[in-house]
């Protein structure tokens, strides 16, 4: 049984930093992808960042390039977002995600996803 478990989100203020953590228990397989996806109401989950740890092969989506590192922390098994120069336009739900279906592809669609967190609140005044 696959469980992910976000922490760290919170309020900041704009400029500000947060360190996201996504916990992952019954996950151990470093050749998939994982990622953070955000979300506010009414729109689309959209994909943050993602990492295929056994390669070190990262993606960031253009509005966080520059401010925002994910990594892994293999030994822990746990997923981290770095986000540095926070802006208001960050707030969101964010959400792990861990994907289980092809070895070393990050996938755009939610779908491409088999498991997620349950998501912690970021908010940027």
């Amino acid at each position: 049984h696959v469980q992910l478990v976000e922490s760290g989100g919170g309020s900041v203020q704009a400029g500000g930093s947060l360190r996201l953590s996504c916990t992952a228990s019954g996950y151990t397989s470093s050749s998939f992808c994982m990622g953070w996806y955000r979300q506010t109401p009414g729109k689309e989950r959209e994909r943050v960042a993602s990492i295929i740890p056994v390669a070190n092969d990262t993606y960031y989506s253009d509005a966080v390039k520059g401010r925002f590192t994910i990594s892994q922390d293999s030994g822990k098994s746990t997923l981290y977002l770095q986000m540095n120069d926070l802006k208001a336009e960050d707030t969101a739900m964010y959400f792990c995600a861990a994907a289980s279906g092809r070895p070393r592809v990050c996938g755009r669609s939610l779908g491409d996803y088999s498991y997620w967190g349950q998501g912690t609140q970021v908010t940027v005044s």
